[in-house]
């Protein structure tokens, strides 16, 4: 029922195969439009969509704090600056203690 396509990326210009089986998938899944982008420029614009969106610009990494979990002991990393007069856990034992 479907045929193998190329296409003409709109972003690099490079020709692409739309392939029967990806036609197929696209049909199932109720998308109406073809592609008009190749996979390289779709998974780069996927990848910087992923970073915040264009207004916000790339996301920054969070400062990771080393801290003991007050629980089993284990050396861990907290996205925050541990302070003594609370106690910080491991992801395992804050997960058993919700």
């Amino acid at each position: 029922m479907y045929n193998d396509k190329t296409l003409t990326c709109r972003d690099c210009g490079n020709e692409f195969v739309f392939s029967a089986s990806e036609q197929e998938f696209y049909a199932e899944k109720g998308f109406t439009n073809e592609p008009g982008r190749c996979p390289q420029c779709r998974a780069a614009r996927k990848d910087q969509n992923r970073g915040g969106g264009f207004s916000r610009g790339p996301r920054q990494q969070r400062e990771m704090h080393d801290a003991t979990c007050a629980a089993c002991g284990t050396q861990t990393q907290v996205p925050f600056r541990p302070r003594n007069d609370r106690p910080v856990y491991c992801s395992d034992c804050f997960n058993n203690n919700r």
